[in-house]
């Protein structure tokens, strides 16, 4: 019976910091869940300490920078990362192990990352959340009110930056109405690429964000 399973996909999403992307993976799973279907987000691994409420294998993977540097050299990761003095990185094996049941699986990285992989010539597909404007994504970030407005400016620096790399991206999803885009993420996934059917419109908006 399980050879007869069909193989779940990896699905790569990235977005600019405040595109809102995290809110739209978290709401693709819960409504994965409530209907039985197979979307997981995948764990990363990391050299970071656990926090108190982690869980180990469910929030991250946590090893020693020994263990993590020696699976580095194995090249046993798709994609890893030095952030903030710690490292993260993606385990093939985990990753098969997912996809071989059927699990279709979120891989919730950077443009960097997503770089990483497409060099590698793994099978996927990669979304990047476009967020509607500069000025809505400083408001969304100013929001949060977790940042100086020092790092926010960094942060809409970067962003732009990011945005230059969205169309090495297969499709891209405008994150201007929270529904709408959650529909479009979660049909896209079940479908398996479904073709974006307001790719000019948005192509016209990343142009205009590029302009900034």
């Amino acid at each position: 019976m399980l050879n007869s399973m069909k193989k779940g996909e990896l699905y790569i999403i990235s977005a600019p910091s405040g595109a809102g992307k995290s809110s739209l993976i978290h709401e693709v799973l819960k409504r994965s869940s409530s209907s039985d279907s197979s979307i997981e987000l995948s764990v990363s691994a990391t050299t970071r300490l656990p926090r108190p409420k982690d869980i180990d294998g469910q929030d991250y993977f946590f090893m020693t920078k020994e263990k993590f540097e020696e699976l580095e050299k194995k090249e046993a990761f798709l994609e890893s990362a030095n952030v903030h003095g710690n490292k993260y990185g993606t385990l093939k094996d985990y990753v098969n192990s997912k996809l071989e049941v059927g699990i279709n699986l979120i891989l919730d990285i950077d443009v960097q990352g997503f770089e990483q992989i497409q060099q590698k010539d793994i099978p996927n597909t990669s979304v990047f959340i476009i967020p509607p404007s500069i000025t809505e994504l400083k408001s969304r970030l100013l929001k949060r009110n977790a940042d100086t407005p020092e790092v926010i400016e960094e942060r809409l620096k970067n962003a732009i930056a990011e945005l230059g790399g969205a169309n090495n991206y297969d499709h891209k999803i405008l994150n201007e109405n929270f529904d709408m885009a959650s529909d479009e993420l979660y049909n896209l996934i079940m479908n398996r690429g479904v073709q974006n059917k307001d790719a000019k419109h948005i192509s016209e908006i990343l142009e205009d964000l590029l302009s900034n």
